[in-house]
């Protein structure tokens, strides 16, 4: 990310779209346990984000996005 006063994007390849979710993930063959990456969402790509998370047994918790 850049500067503070840009808004935080979709992490979907080519989306524009602020994110308005949080996806918390780890691959247990290369993180450990206690360990998390994030992407973020728009509402569009929630779904299909998760759903390549998930699939792959890597998702473990959505939550909604806020800036701190």
């Amino acid at each position: 990310m850049g500067t503070e006063s840009e808004t935080p994007i979709c992490s979907a390849k080519g989306c524009r779209e602020p994110a308005l979710w949080v996806l918390s993930w780890n691959n247990p063959k290369l993180h450990t346990p206690d360990r998390r990456k994030q992407w973020l969402a728009c509402d569009a790509h929630r779904d299909s984000l998760s759903e390549f998370l998930d699939i792959r047994g890597f998702l473990k918790d959505i939550e909604p996005f806020e800036i701190r």
